[in-house]
C-alpha cells in the first residue's frame, strides 16, 4: 500500500482590497472557496489602506470559510501604520498570518514573507550609493532571509511559498516597465530556487499575468483578484 497522501487543493487569492465602506462582501466567495479547496491562501493587500476597521469586516467575512486560512500582509496593509493591530484582528478569527514563518496543513508546509520590491535580474538594485539607497535594498535583503530561515524549518516533503511582492518578472508582464522594480525581487526567488516547493503565489501586479517560472523551473502564480486565471474565478486552484 502507497504512503502517499492525496493531493491538498489549495484556493490562493490576492488583493482583496476591503474598503471602509464595505462595497463588496467576500463572504459568499468564501463559503463557495470553503466547498472546493481544503486550505484558501491570500497574497497580501488584504485592506485598502490598512485600517484595522477595514480587517474588521474582512474578518466577518472570512468566518463564512471552514477551511483553514493562511496569507500575508501586503503594502496596502501597511499604508495607516496598523499593519499590527491589522494582523491581530486576522489571528483573531483563526487567519495563520504569516510574517517570517512557515505552518503545516495535512502534510504541506505553507511559508511566507510580504517580500519587497528591487527589480530583477541583471537591473535588479545594489547596494550602493546613498543611505537611503542602501536601506531600500536592505529591506529587501531583509525579507529574502526571513524567508530563508523559515523555509529552513519545513520538515513536510510539499511546500507552498506565499508572497505579496513577485519573485520573477513572468507573472508581472503587461505592468509599466517604468515600475517593475517597485513589483517585486529577484532576490526573492534565489531564496527560494535552493530549496525544492510545490508552487509559488503572489499578488501585487494587478495587471500581470497568471503563471511563470523561477529561474530554477519552479511554478510561479500571480493570483491577484484581478488577474484572469483558469478556474474563471478570482481565486486560483492548486494541487499540491
Amino acid at each position: 500500500m502507497s504512503d502517499r497522501q492525496p493531493p491538498l487543493k489549495v484556493a490562493a487569492l490576492g488583493d482583496l482590497h476591503v474598503r471602509e465602506d464595505n462595497a463588496e462582501s467576500y463572504r459568499e466567495l468564501f463559503g463557495d472557496i470553503s466547498k472546493e479547496a481544503d486550505v484558501l491562501v491570500l497574497a497580501g493587500d488584504l485592506t485598502d489602506l490598512g485600517k484595522p476597521k477595514e480587517a474588521e469586516l474582512l474578518a466577518q467575512d472570512l468566518k463564512a470559510c471552514s477551511i483553514p486560512v493562511v496569507g500575508v500582509l501586503g503594502n496596502h496593509d501597511y499604508e495607516c501604520g496598523a499593519h499590527e493591530e491589522v494582523a491581530r484582528i486576522l489571528r483573531d478569527v483563526g487567519m495563520k498570518l504569516l510574517d517570517g514563518q512557515s505552518v503545516e496543513i495535512d502534510g504541506v508546509g505553507f511559508v511566507g514573507v510580504k517580500g519587497f520590491a528591487g527589480g530583477f535580474g541583471r537591473r535588479m538594485l545594489g547596494y550602493f550609493g546613498e543611505p537611503a539607497m542602501k536601506q531600500f535594498v536592505n529591506e529587501t535583503m531583509n525579507e529574502t532571509l526571513r524567508l530563508e530561515n523559515a523555509m529552513r524549518q519545513v520538515r513536510a516533503k510539499r511546500s507552498v511559498v506565499v508572497l505579496h511582492y513577485a519573485p520573477v518578472t513572468d507573472t508581472i508582464e503587461s505592468e509599466p516597465l517604468e515600475i517593475y522594480p517597485f513589483l517585486g525581487s529577484s532576490r526573492l526567488a534565489e531564496t527560494i530556487d535552493r530549496f525544492k516547493v510545490s508552487a509559488i503565489v503572489h499578488g501585487h501586479a494587478h495587471r500581470g499575468r497568471y503563471e511563470g517560472r523561477t529561474p530554477g523551473g519552479q511554478p510561479v502564480y500571480n493570483v491577484a483578484r484581478h488577474i484572469e486565471k483558469p478556474t474563471g474565478k478570482p481565486y486560483a486552484l492548486l494541487e499540491i
